[in-house]
């Protein structure tokens, strides 16, 4: 289901834009009402009012629990069954964070990754990506969601935004707490800017080479990483909101010290955080973090050339859960995934 197919749906109802706000807010900040006692029990149009039961329960319906794999009192992946059976991941973060899945399974194929193994499935509607946030408003509150779970938002970029501009203007989450990761699809740079609500921007980067970046996102569009740099920082000084580069650490891939001095040069003066992510090691993958000394010494280089880096662990490392694997388990077993 799509957002703008729901409005539709209540329009047709007699809605008009104040109803449809009042039900998107009620429903993706997870508060209710006494349809008896409350004023929105003559708040709605009498048609409206006779579909809620029915609409309420298709919406319910998006998302359900289908496992909850905590990794500590902060962090837990929740694998999600959508109304056709099939499944995607979200993850419940420190500090009231929640990263969602826009597609299931993935067309980029980085290599590294489990979400792309068996390519794009298909699309997520707009009310299925709130859906998760809703799922996971109702374990503990959330204030900050990032697109960066299974998929390329850019690839699903109508839904993802449909549901950017109803969680920043009727869920209650600031818009530069709402971040789009994305691989460098150009139609991002065209369209973030141009929404209403304007979310941070996280880019895919995991190396300065070129030749490199394309054995390791296949499926990346080649664009030259100045351009893509020069992109993200017209976009974050427009907004306000620093580019976030995200990049997987793989011993012996992408961590040379000839790696980090060309990361120091690229983003020299840029608003800009470099977030290194030690990879997630995945049975049947050849590919290893570095180790804890080398993590270290590489934040602390950059972060003394000026080039603000932090390490963001991989969520699910307790649960062979990164991005994807619980899923893929769950497929390969035909049963849960713990």
């Amino acid at each position: 289901m799509r957002i703008s197919q729901l409005r539709q749906r209540l329009q047709d109802l007699g809605a008009k834009p104040c109803h449809e706000d009042r039900l998107l807010r009620g429903w993706s900040q997870v508060s209710s009402y006494d349809r008896k006692h409350s004023p929105a029990a003559t708040f709605f149009p009498a048609a409206m009012r006779r579909e809620l039961p029915a609409i309420e329960a298709e919406l319910n319906g998006l998302a359900r629990l289908h496992g909850e794999y905590p990794a500590d009192a902060e962090v837990a992946r929740l694998l999600v069954e959508l109304h056709d059976g099939q499944m995607v991941e979200s993850v419940l973060l420190p500090r009231g964070g929640l990263c969602v899945s826009t597609q299931v399974g993935c067309a980029v194929g980085c290599v590294f990754c489990m979400s792309g193994r068996n390519g794009l499935l298909r699309q997520l509607g707009s009310a299925e990506i709130v859906a998760q946030v809703v799922l996971a408003r109702r374990r503990r509150a959330v204030s900050k969601v990032v697109f960066m779970g299974m998929g390329e938002p850019a690839h699903n970029l109508d839904n993802v935004l449909e549901a950017i501009d109803v969680l920043g203007m009727q869920g209650n989450i600031g818009h530069k707490e709402l971040v789009f990761s994305t691989v460098g699809d150009v139609r991002v740079f065209e369209r973030l800017p141009l929404g209403t609500v304007k979310p941070a921007l996280a880019l895919s980067l995991h190396t300065t080479d070129a030749a490199l970046r394309a054995k390791l996102l296949p499926q990346a569009p080649q664009f030259a990483v100045e351009e893509l740099v020069e992109r993200c920082e017209a976009y974050a000084r427009a907004t306000g909101y620093p580019t976030q580069y995200q990049w997987t650490l793989i011993e012996g891939v992408n961590d040379s010290d000839a790696e980090m001095a060309r990361i120091a040069q690229l983003l020299a003066g840029k608003y800009a955080v470099m977030n290194f992510i030690p990879f997630n090691e995945i049975d049947g993958l050849p590919y290893r973090r570095p180790a804890s000394e080398r993590i270290a010494d590489i934040s602390r280089a950059l972060n003394r050339q000026g080039i603000y880096t932090r390490i963001r662990d991989s969520a699910g490392q307790e649960v062979e859960g990164a991005c994807g694997q619980l899923r893929a388990r769950t497929a390969k077993t035909g049963t849960n995934a713990s």
